[in-house]
């Protein structure tokens, strides 16, 4: 818990004068009286380690007893029976670090007492609607005390400015935390290779990526996880259907597991019998090249903006190289010739979340890489099966490579280096 505590303490100090408030994510129905498998809000969690729903952490320096404060649900052992044991208010203490807890129950009874006379107040709002509700009571509360001598905060500034600076850097604790979601992640991505074989349906491959992260400790997938085969392999964010993998053709795996709130994110393309076909070989080297050029330039003081431009820059020469782009490479660069291709972008943060916070620009400009922050580099190649001007041999073709990469002070460091992807890997793993 000491790593939690001096995040407390850091953002403390951000904050000064004002007072921080954090609700935990809602619990969401799924149908009628079954709810969603609940995961908490990820700032709270990286506060607190508290992953109870029905909690609200509130931080202040008015207080001088009272920074650290949990409002939390009681214990109840009704309730304990259905749903299982809950921290309460004396565990809210002992175990996850609060100076003083309470039940949820009296939030808008106490909450009153941290705000007042507080100028400025520091939340996020627009992300939870019954949370607002009770905060904007609150406020509403306080104003009419004003002939009391009590007065409401004048300012409401969003919670991220700060806590998501932080939650940008990661600590070595956080660093080595996401080296394990990559080892389990590579453990799945290696099961898809060796399982797949003509015949078999895209939801088996998802069953079996959902084995591999569970039987490793991991709590959940990341994110919903793509497995697209043959012309499902061409759309993005495609999910596992009931489609049957055709020999000859390529799988395209977007899956990563989430370990202790920290997300990987990697994707690895493979043919469904174990051997590149020529044309298939061709786009997997195009695509491979450019992102081995992103990775190897990732390093402090270069932005992502420049990391995709040197993608677009070497998928375009592969396009042209290959025979389905006809031209002058800064030409079809300045026209866009690639996007019909590659339409996405490169990078984007990774952490608690699998689009994790963190400004992409700074001053109007395009950020520049620091240590400990923590991206994905994943270009592609898509061919439509109705592609306009392009020979049938090459459509249907679909290809991505994605890596988690680590900035470090000299460079950056892959964290799922060990993940196969160079061809002759990718067809050993399969066979």
């Amino acid at each position: 818990m000491s790593e939690f505590a001096a995040r407390r303490t850091q953002l403390l100090e951000a904050i000064g004068d004002g007072v921080a408030v954090f609700p935990s994510a809602p619990l969401a129905v799924r149908n009628r009286d079954v709810e969603h498998p609940y995961r908490q809000d990820s700032d709270l969690y990286y506060l607190t380690g508290l992953d109870e729903p029905e909690s609200v952490l509130v931080l202040t320096n008015q207080h001088e007893e009272h920074r650290v404060v949990l409002f939390v649900r009681p214990k109840k052992r009704e309730r304990e029976i259905w749903d299982g044991p809950r921290a309460g208010v004396e565990g809210a203490v002992e175990a996850f670090g609060a100076d003083v807890a309470f039940p949820i129950e009296e939030l808008p009874k106490r909450l009153p007492d941290y705000l007042g006379n507080v100028e400025r107040l520091h939340y996020r709002l627009g992300q939870n609607a019954a949370a607002d509700a009770q905060l904007f009571a609150c406020l509403n509360l306080l104003r009419r005390g004003e002939r009391r001598g009590v007065t409401a905060p004048e300012m409401i500034i969003d919670s991220s400015a700060h806590l998501h600076e932080m939650r940008l850097r990661k600590s070595d604790g956080e660093l080595a935390t996401m080296r394990r979601a990559a080892g389990i992640t590579k453990e799945a991505h290696l099961r898809a290779m060796q399982l797949s074989r003509p015949g078999m349906h895209e939801y088996e491959i998802d069953a079996e990526l959902l084995h591999v992260f569970r039987k490793h400790g991991s709590e959940r997938p990341a994110y919903e996880s793509i497995v697209g085969s043959g012309p499902n392999a061409t759309i993005l964010h495609y999910r596992a259907g009931n489609r049957v993998f055709g020999d000859g053709e390529l799988v395209l795996v977007d899956a990563g597991c989430e370990l202790d709130y920290y997300a990987s994110d990697v994707t690895r393309t493979f043919p469904v019998n174990g051997k590149f076909s020529d044309e298939q070989r061709a786009v997997y080297e195009v695509v491979l090249n450019a992102q081995k050029t992103s990775i190897e330039a990732v390093k402090p003081g270069i932005t992502l903006q420049a990391l995709h431009d040197g993608a677009v820059r070497s998928i375009t020469e592969g396009l042209l190289s290959i025979g389905l782009l006809d031209g002058e490479v800064d030409a079809l660069i300045e026209e866009k010739k690639y996007e019909p291709f590659y339409m996405h972008r490169t990078s984007h943060w990774l952490g608690m979340d699998v689009h994790d916070v963190g400004h992409y620009y700074v001053d109007g400009e395009h950020r520049p890489l620091e240590p400990g922050f923590v991206l994905t580099v994943e270009p592609g190649i898509y061919i439509a099966t109705d592609a306009e001007g392009v020979d049938e041999r090459w459509r249907g073709i679909g290809v991505r490579i994605e890596d988690d990469v680590v900035v470090t002070k000299s460079g950056h460091d892959v964290l799922t280096s060990h993940i196969p992807k160079e061809i002759d890997d990718v067809e050993a793993a399969c066979a």
